[in-house]
């Protein structure tokens, strides 16, 4: 039961123009994070072609490479973040992603690349869940769904700035100019969180079990309701990994199009339809928790079942048009579900475990999704291809709709779990 009298006088609790700056500051942190995240995506094409790599070497630097890192970071960061440090975890990680991004210019081979990607995890890594601990200290729990739905909201604008921005990159500038350019604005965001996103606060520091994030992390999956949870995380990691990494090289071989073209047409539509979807995702998730709803994790999986037949579809349009046009409910489904899953995660976590029930989640959407899908996609696509079959890598993406079926199953069953709770 939500405590109205304890929201309305915690001091802990950011008011005003200081909340305001907290939850843009943050917002950013999600933008730049996505961006210097998705840029390959993009870039594919280019990379591909100038450092002579295959698919399935492709799927390794944008999946099997950062996903690896990312996943056996982010709980101990978590921990930390828990544990009190959650703003020095977040500065570290800014200057480490960012640096990385930056040195990806200068790679001359699919090695370095992948060794630059590792690093660019490894910073990233404890982002979301240090956010997400400073937004559980400093956001009533009242609000604390729409915070997470704004912060989440990084998400799309990231993807459709790293789209945009990214594909008039490979076009104008070249693929490593655009590493460079996104590397450089780390200093500036590092900048911003010391000054604008507080400390965790001296209390902050006896909030956090003693236990490890290992033996911590045992005592969650024990958990019924989180144990699916966790596996709907790592479903949708399956779902949504080949998506990203693969949509613009299917459609710029499929239709022609340019990665200007794909990353106007393509990022713009996803881009606006994802902040729609994370802003929703966390009013409704707000307003479900408010009134006690049994059907929490409802509106997710449905929205997810439909988005995997859209997708398919788009996989056998004749027009990029109506491709795009069917893609589109794959990212709103994504984005929409955040809000949800991470709030999901905080209410069976209680407030001792926020950051940890994050990098959990985090660790089974980044696991053997990220790591595996797009990798199995590259290598399907490259075994169709040499078969004479077509177009090879529209065979291979039919993965992720599977995926998100299976996904949606989960969340019915977490949902009755959490129900029981």
């Amino acid at each position: 039961m939500i405590n109205v009298s304890e929201i309305a006088g915690n001091d802990a609790y950011l008011r005003g123009w200081r909340k305001a700056t907290f939850l843009a500051t943050l917002l950013l942190v999600s933008i730049v994070s996505q961006i210097d995240r998705i840029l390959p995506f993009i870039l594919a094409e280019s990379i591909k072609k100038d450092l002579g790599l295959s698919d399935t070497q492709l799927g390794m630097v944008t999946g099997l490479a950062f996903a690896m890192c990312y996943t056996l970071a982010a709980l101990p960061l978590a921990r930390i973040s828990d544990r009190g440090g959650a703003k020095k975890v977040l500065v570290c990680c800014i200057v480490i992603w960012t640096l990385m991004t930056a040195l990806a210019g200068l790679a001359n081979s699919f090695l370095i690349l992948v060794l630059l990607r590792i690093g660019v995890a490894l910073g990233e890594a404890g982002s979301t869940p240090a956010s997400h601990f400073l937004i559980g200290q400093r956001i009533p729990e009242l609000f604390r769904g729409r915070a997470i739905g704004l912060f989440s909201m990084g998400i799309p604008m990231g993807t459709m700035l790293g789209f945009a921005l990214g594909g008039w990159a490979s076009d104008h500038i070249g693929w490593r100019s655009a590493f460079f350019a996104a590397g450089a604005f780390g200093l500036v965001l590092a900048l911003s969180v010391t000054l604008f996103v507080p400390g965790n606060g001296a209390s902050a520091l006896k909030m956090a079990g003693s236990d490890g994030f290992l033996s911590a992390g045992k005592k969650f999956l024990k958990k019924p309701a989180f144990l699916w949870l966790f596996v709907a995380a790592n479903l949708l990691g399956f779902a949504s990994a080949p998506f990203y990494v693969f949509s613009a090289p299917f459609l710029i071989r499929t239709y022609g199009l340019t990665a200007s073209e794909v990353g106007l047409r393509f990022g713009l539509m996803q881009g606006l339809l994802g902040i729609a979807a994370t802003l929703l995702g966390g009013r409704f998730f707000d307003r479900a928790i408010a009134r006690h709803s049994s059907y929490l994790l409802g509106p997710p999986a449905v929205l997810i079942v439909i988005a995997a037949f859209s997708t398919v579809a788009a996989l056998f349009m004749p027009t990029s048009n109506w491709a795009i046009a069917l893609l589109v409910p794959g990212m709103f489904s994504f984005a929409f579900l955040l809000p949800y899953a991470f709030g999901s995660g905080h209410l069976v976590a209680g407030n001792d475990n926020k950051a940890l029930s994050t990098g959990l989640l985090l660790f089974g959407s980044s696991l053997f999704g990220p790591s595996l899908a797009p990798v199995l996609v590259g290598f399907v696509s490259d075994f169709a291809t040499a078969s004479k079959l077509g177009n090879g890598l529209r065979w291979a993406l039919l993965i992720g709709p599977m995926a998100s079926v299976l996904c949606a199953g989960a969340l019915l069953i977490a949902n009755k779990k959490i129900a029981g709770i």
